[in-house]
């Protein structure tokens, strides 16, 4: 689902690249959360809906924690 995402956009999730590392902050987590929860509420499968929401988890968690991060790491 991610993958779908544009890399160049406003989104933060379009940020996260499969093939190599990237790092949100407490700041871009708090956005990237909005998104998951936006896409999630968009899915028509329910694999992709149950991962956005366990990605949304993650990034709350890191939202709501000062000075932490969560880190993709791609293939």
């Amino acid at each position: 689902m991610l993958s779908t995402l544009d890399r160049h956009g406003s989104g933060k999730l379009g940020w996260v690249d499969p093939y190599g590392d990237t790092l949100f902050n407490e700041q871009e987590a708090q956005v990237a959360c909005q998104e998951a929860v936006a896409l999630a509420q968009g899915c028509t499968d329910d694999q992709q809906k149950a991962a956005l929401l366990d990605l949304a988890e993650l990034l709350e968690v890191c939202a709501s924690t000062p000075g932490s991060y969560l880190w993709f790491m791609g293939d």
